[in-house]
């Protein structure tokens, strides 16, 4: 029996290294990189990956929704994560309708998220809830 090879390959072609240091800093990095004509119509969530430095390697995008939900697979961010060998990762999503509270889901995927990159010695900084006039920070309100 012929056995099917997996391949695992990352990439990365960005030459400007931001570093992360407060939440502001996550949302002025992710707010150019989201679609501003469907921040208030579509629910997406990305995922930024940090080095042990808390420099961004990157973003990936990790769903798009309807008006009041996404997707959010837990598997899905930690082989993202581990393939781009991120020690530090950052969950966002928007809020179409522009109430930057957390929602009881957002803070069971967020628990869920935490000790699961425990797990795998992977840390989870930050979740920040966007909409076009600002952010909500889990890690500021000490939630996370």
């Amino acid at each position: 029996m012929q056995l099917a090879e997996i391949k695992v390959s990352y990439t990365n072609q960005n030459t400007q290294k931001k570093k992360v240091l407060h939440s502001k800093d996550i949302y002025e990095a992710i707010i150019p990189n989201w679609n501003s004509e469907t921040i208030e119509y579509i629910e997406e969530s990305k995922i930024i990956l940090l080095n042990r430095a808390s420099v961004i390697l990157g973003v990936y995008e990790l769903s798009k929704g309807g008006i009041s939900g996404t997707v959010v697979d837990l598997r899905i961010i930690l082989a993202v994560a581990l393939k781009c060998n991120a020690s530090n990762i950052v969950l966002i999503h928007n809020h179409p309708s522009g109430n930057l509270q957390p929602s009881e889901q957002d803070k069971i995927i967020t628990k869920k998220l935490r000790e699961a990159s425990k797990l795998l010695d992977l840390l989870l900084l930050d979740h920040v809830i966007i909409s076009k006039e600002g952010y909500y920070s889990f890690a500021d309100n000490g939630i996370l």
